[in-house]
């Protein structure tokens, strides 16, 4: 009986906990403050709703006369106000907590669209080749010739001027994610091509063609699992690319609206301020950003470290 249970083949779980990954991380002080600085970060915006102590959308929340009250740490601070308020009598505290949610949707989202659109591409240029592969690795290279910002600038202006301020702020979450998203595709299919146009020459690939699988199959059952290490390393440093694209677009007034505050929006709003004492408006919001998109970074290293076997130590 005993003999019978050794025996039984582990569950993914136990694979997994098991794994390099798993062991590398235990032993990397790094990786293991990082990820619990992310964690920490991550659940805190997601339950903004019940951590913070006001709602920084709701206008009747806001007093004009508690505008520009420093932290409770400095003189003439108030204990009810953390990080104290910006110009508008708002809560910094709440307004972080529902900021970082904010720039962490657009983060993620931008790179699952980054993703599909980068796999589907490089699946298809590396699998069929020729002059489909040609075609498309063409568009990649004039896409990484424009900068992100400066598409999205662009983009982002034209909207704004032709849509209206109102309804540009109504939609403005969808089009950072899209204009972020379509921006940096080529990120990911080049790195997929590569690994199609190996991994395409192996055996197995010839023994699913001779058995009859359709070319989508052999993509997607196959080869692509072969890509999904690089894949994870990619996402990691794009989110933090993309939540800074988010700030940077959010400070030059083409991103959130104040009313509906990002990392990005919060910074600027106060950066008018800054000069007249007001520091906390814009310092506090940007020494979160600076921390969440370092750790992010460096989760990223660690990944490429670990899922590399050629850097990797054990």
């Amino acid at each position: 009986m005993n003999s019978i249970a050794m025996d039984a083949p582990l569950t993914r779980w136990q694979r997994f906990k098991k794994s390099n990954l798993v062991y590398d991380f235990r032993r990397n002080p790094v990786a293991i403050f990082s990820f619990t600085v992310f964690l920490v970060v991550v659940l805190a915006s997601v339950f903004a709703g019940l951590i913070a102590p006001f709602d920084p959308y709701d206008p009747r929340q806001l007093d004009i006369m508690n505008s520009e009250l420093p932290p409770f740490w400095q003189s003439g601070g108030d204990d009810l106000f953390l990080f104290g308020t910006d110009a508008q009598g708002r809560d910094l505290w709440s307004a972080i907590l529902y900021g970082t949610r904010i720039s962490l949707i657009i983060g993620i989202c931008a790179v699952a669209l980054q993703a599909f659109l980068g796999i589907s591409i490089g699946l298809v240029a590396g699998y069929v080749g020729g002059r489909t592969d040609n075609l498309l690795m063409r568009v990649a290279d004039i896409q990484l010739s424009f900068s992100t910002l400066m598409v999205a600038i662009i983009f982002l202006a034209v909207s704004q001027a032709m849509f209206g301020t109102e309804t540009f702020n109504k939609y403005a979450l969808f089009m950072l994610v899209a204009v972020i998203g379509i921006a940096e595709w080529p990120q990911y299919a080049r790195t997929v091509r590569a690994t199609v146009l190996a991994e395409k020459k192996k055996e197995y690939v010839d023994a699913a063609c001779v058995l009859g699988f359709g070319p989508l199959r052999i993509m997607l059952r196959h080869i692509l699992p072969n890509s999904i290490s690089p894949i994870f390393v990619i996402s990691t440093v794009q989110v933090a690319n993309a939540i800074i694209s988010e700030a940077s677009l959010s400070f030059l007034g083409l991103g959130m609206p104040v009313s509906q505050p990002s990392l990005g929006s919060l910074i600027s709003s106060g950066f008018d301020y800054i000069f007249s004492g007001s520091w906390w408006i814009t310092a506090i919001p940007g020494v979160i950003l600076v921390v969440l998109v370092l750790v992010i970074n460096l989760l990223g290293d660690w990944l490429r470290d670990v899922l590399n076997p050629k850097l990797y130590k054990g």
